[in-house]
């Protein structure tokens, strides 16, 4: 694999830049797990929709997704460097790692709320801007914008029933 020469004139190891990516989607994750520390006795005195998953299911699935997540703007970078399709990609990771505090962390579903659904809405811009770079990029990103539109439902549930 061949280095990225950069819009500067400077090279980049692929594997330092998904590196990068993977480092990103961690400390998003790494925000969100901080939120939830010792959260599981909260979230299950919650009221929930019958469709609500155990809280042990959590961590699984988002491994997976933010493994997707980290490969799909990896292929984005790799094809354009940095441009408008990754800044979209930021501030949907942005809007991720923030969630999981304000939902757990200070207990405001109803702005966690309002955070999902504009995550929800950059992940659809997202994808839809890597769709012409790369369309796997854009394929690694449907099941994360899947499982937020059902944790935006399950968000929703939770605040309609817990006010």
């Amino acid at each position: 694999m061949t280095s990225h020469v950069m819009r500067s004139g400077r090279s980049v190891n692929p594997w330092l830049a998904l590196a990068g990516f993977g480092a990103a989607v961690a400390v998003a994750a790494l925000v969100g797990g901080l939120g939830v520390a010792g959260t599981a006795s909260e979230y299950q005195s919650l009221d929930r929709p019958s469709w609500a998953p155990p809280s042990w299911l959590f961590g699984p699935a988002w491994t997976v997704l933010y493994v997707m997540i980290a490969v799909s703007g990896w292929l984005v970078w790799r094809r354009t460097g940095w441009g408008t399709a990754l800044n979209w990609y930021a501030a949907q990771l942005v809007l991720n790692a923030i969630w999981t505090p304000i939902f757990f962390g200070f207990g405001r579903y109803g702005l966690a709320l309002v955070d999902i659904v504009v995550l929800w809405v950059l992940i659809g811009i997202t994808a839809w801007q890597f769709r012409p770079v790369s369309r796997l990029a854009a394929g690694l990103l449907l099941p994360y914008w899947a499982w937020v539109s059902y944790a935006t439902a399950l968000n929703a549930a939770i605040w309609l029933m817990n006010q």
